[in-house]
């Protein structure tokens, strides 16, 4: 049913209830999980225009990345990392299209009004313009 899924990760307690819930999924289905940061920093949004070495923000996602991918492991679970630059929804979309993803997996941060308009609203953007599946994990109360 589901080969590969993008599992969108941010470096925040929503993350380990998302991972938790995507791999017993994914043992099901025996499905490939991709875990992907976008890293959205001055120096990630500005990278390759402006040839900048990388940033110690874009070290630190890319630990936490395989990180989380050797827990996952051993788990017996087929895992990939990568991490995007720029604009979240746009590197979450961008990347499930170019790795041939047929889930997305987010976790709600449980924003509301003025929050999601400070911290932006990243699963609405991915929500409207997604043409496959996404799975969103609720935030835990």
């Amino acid at each position: 049913m589901y080969r590969k899924i993008l599992v969108a990760l941010d470096a925040t307690k929503s993350d380990p209830p998302l991972v938790s819930e995507i791999a017993q999924l994914a043992k099901l289905l025996g499905s490939e999980l991709l875990l992907l940061h976008v890293a959205d920093g001055w120096a990630a949004r500005h990278f390759e225009q402006l040839q900048l070495a990388e940033s110690e923000e874009m070290r630190d996602d890319r630990a936490y990345l395989e990180q989380t991918a050797a827990k996952l492991r051993e788990e017996k679970l087929n895992v990939t990392t990568h991490l995007a630059l720029g604009e979240p929804a746009e590197g979450i979309l961008k990347t499930a299209r170019e790795q041939n993803c047929d889930l997305i997996a987010l976790a709600s941060h449980g924003h509301r009004l003025i929050a999601d308009l400070i911290h932006g609203d990243t699963i609405e953007k991915v929500r409207h313009l997604a043409t496959i599946p996404l799975f969103i994990a609720s935030p835990k109360k």
